[in-house]
């Protein structure tokens, strides 16, 4: 039964509830007493007897080679063997052992266990940590049954450990932080993408910091003991306020619980202080299974969340969804985008007030009757120009308005609307490239949506740059200073909108399902593509940091698009060791004095969707140790047909330049 009904958390597998059980040779009584009466959804339970041992059965065989003691795959149908068991592999197996023997038995045991999870078609099976920080010899052979598995993920137990006191290493003495065991498991397995994370929720935490790195990767459980719960006044289980948090941030990244150990609690005493909805006969069954209290807790925790906001419920199929980014100088776009865009009605709303202000500072009250001559560079179907009229009926201004979109699609559905809307004698259409047109008259205002999610990947600078030839000689840009200009003063200057100064940003980003899917496609074209994405399953790793920036006009004598820039990151003194798949990419753009668009987490401007976040992979994932620094150069290059990006990490370790000359990936002009 899973945990409760949220809109938006239908599909979302965060919803459902294991628990950790021993082993039982009658798995449909386990399945039933856990299910039926527990409520939970699965059991992650042993196939086999932990007592068999390889060694043993051939030495009492006479050699001779048998399976391993388990139950019939006849005893449960198909459906509930993949539905609702998590097959545990045996603990004891230890492949970096130095006794042969033990060595021996752990590795023929995990592959017969694994294979005969395969043949019941479970979904998962549980690993169990490694016994020591040199674990090559076990992640060798998980990686050779990698390679033949079909669709079942492996789940590798991982304990949750601080830094500062981290587990101990029984064979170095060494202090072990358990992200870099999983992270030299994952490397010796290839980042395989059927290798996912089980971790261990002790009831000592880490720091924020530290917790945040788990969440970039490909986390599929939280294993919580009960001894991690306590104990409120009415006798109930329940988590310190940093667990509770934790268990959020694992429903929202779609991360199931499972609850594990024995209860040694009252799980029966009336007047629990819970929210429930439990029947007489549900009464019954609390008082049946020991562990149903701990269930009741987390279902308690996740009725506790907000539902997902509606945007965010429309983004759910685009959560870590690599997307091509749109080339708008090469490709028209068609309706659905187009519909897709308009949207976003906070992006339109920023531009009505931007369009407003620089109304009312271009033609003061006692002039109102001026007309102001507004170009909208790019319209698409109309939704800037509609802003823009609605921004001079705001102010009482008059304006005439020039629509110019190279798409020809586009500009039938803008002439249809000059109809519709009663535009005639306001709005002309011009159905011409912005770079190429030749304008009848100077603007004094000009309009634009050529923003992409690194600001200027879609060649905003190229085409405005082109556009400058519109403005009036004494144009200027606007600073945030105009105000204390004379209003004779700013009746002479030209007003550009979108934008003054647009800025682009990276930062560091743990990654794990992006970097998989990127590598699926096995070629180098891909690692060297920046994708558009709706980031979700990530650990930002530092704060951003700004890399290029365009300013328009732009009244450079050499008018340079190319740009250089050399960043250093450094990770909180807290975080531990953290892998760096990539780079997020934003923007933040100024439209006019305190009116602003971006997405720059810090400052991003709220219910918004109509850019995503872009993705710089690296060939190479870099390993950043506690206190290292690292060191990204970026680069815009231009050309006579096309721009691209070029990439790299110099330090701590030196990496493959990505994208040169565009080879990979490129914006045509």
């Amino acid at each position: 039964m899973p945990l409760g009904d949220k809109p938006g958390w239908e599909k979302s597998e965060s919803r459902y509830c294991g628990v950790e059980a021993e082993f039982d040779d009658d798995i449909a009584n386990l399945l039933s007493f856990n299910l039926n009466l527990g409520a939970f959804d699965f059991v992650v339970a042993p196939l086999m007897n932990p007592t068999y041992r390889p060694s043993l059965v051939q030495a009492n065989s006479g050699g001779t080679c048998v399976l391993p003691f388990a139950g019939s795959d006849l005893v449960l149908s198909p459906s509930q063997w993949s539905s609702h068991v998590v097959g545990k592999i045996s603990h004891w197996i230890d492949l970096d052992s130095e006794d042969e023997t033990l060595r021996m038995d752990s590795e023929t045991t995990l592959k017969q266990e694994i294979a005969w999870a395969n043949h019941l078609s479970l979904q998962a099976c549980l690993l169990p940590s490694p016994k020591s920080k040199s674990c090559a010899n076990y992640a060798r052979c998980v990686n050779q049954i990698l390679q033949g598995l079909n669709n079942i993920q492996l789940w590798l137990r991982i304990p949750l450990t601080k830094i500062d006191d981290a587990s101990m290493d029984a064979n170095s003495g060494e202090l072990v932080d358990s992200w870099e065991q999983w992270n030299s498991f994952r490397i010796l397995c290839e980042h395989h993408s059927q290798l996912s994370v089980a971790l261990d929720v002790l009831s000592s935490l880490p720091s924020v910091h530290s917790l945040g790195r788990w969440f970039g990767e490909s986390v599929r459980a939280a294993i919580i003991s009960t001894d991690t719960f306590l104990t409120n006044a009415r006798g109930y289980p329940c988590l310190s306020k940093r667990h509770q948090n934790l268990i959020w941030g694992f429903f929202n990244h779609s991360i199931q619980v499972v609850v594990s150990g024995t209860s040694l609690r009252n799980t029966a005493a009336p007047g629990s202080d819970l929210v429930t909805n439990h029947s007489s006969d549900n009464v019954e069954n609390l008082q049946k299974h020991p562990l149903r209290s701990y269930l009741d807790y987390i279902g308690y925790l996740f009725q506790k969340m907000d539902p997902l906001p509606q945007q965010e419920r429309y983004e759910l199929g685009y959560r870590d969804f690599l997307q091509s980014p749109l080339q708008p100088l090469m490709d028209n776009l068609e309706a659905q985008t187009y519909e897709t865009f308009e949207k976003d009605s906070m992006k339109y709303m920023q531009y009505q007030r931007a369009v407003s202000k620089a109304l009312l500072d271009r033609v003061p009250n006692e002039e109102a009757n001026v007309t102001t001559v507004l170009m909208v560079v790019g319209a698409g179907r109309g939704p800037l120009v509609r802003a823009s009229l609605q921004a001079a009926e705001e102010t009482g201004r008059k304006i005439k308005v020039y629509a110019v979109e190279k798409n020809p699609n586009a500009v039938v559905t803008l002439h249809s609307l000059v109809k519709l809307e009663g535009w005639e004698g306001i709005v002309t259409i011009i159905s011409c490239d912005m770079r190429y047109w030749d304008a009848p008259e100077k603007a004094d205002i000009l309009v634009s949506e050529l923003l992409g999610s690194f600001g200027d990947n879609e060649l905003s600078p190229e085409c405005l740059d082109g556009a400058q030839r519109f403005l009036k000689e004494d144009g200027i840009s606007i600073p945030s200073s105009l105000m204390g200009l004379s209003v004779l003063h700013v009746t002479l200057m030209l007003i550009w909108i979108l934008v003054s100064r647009y800025t682009s940003f990276i930062q560091p980003v743990t990654a794990s399902k992006l970097y998989n899917d990127v590598k699926s496609h096995r070629d180098l074209v891909h690692f060297e593509t920046a994708y558009v994405v709706k980031l979700h399953n990530i650990a930002r790793l530092a704060p951003p940091q700004s890399v290029f920036e365009f300013t328009h006009p732009n009244n450079s004598t050499t008018k340079s698009n190319e740009r250089y820039k050399k960043l250093l990151f450094e990770l909180p003194d807290d975080t531990g060791s953290a892998m760096v798949h990539g780079f997020a990419g934003y923007f933040d753009a100024v439209l006019y004095k305190d009116v602003h668009l971006g997405i720059e987490p810090s400052t991003a401007t709220p219910n918004m969707f109509s850019w995503f976040a872009i993705f710089f992979p690296l060939r190479t994932p870099v390993c950043m140790k506690p206190g290292s620094s690292l060191e990204v150069h970026f680069w815009r290059c231009c050309g006579s047909s096309k721009v691209w990006y070029e990439w790299c990490v110099a330090a701590p370790t030196p990496g493959a330049m990505h994208n040169t000359n565009g080879r990979s990936y490129w914006v045509g002009l």
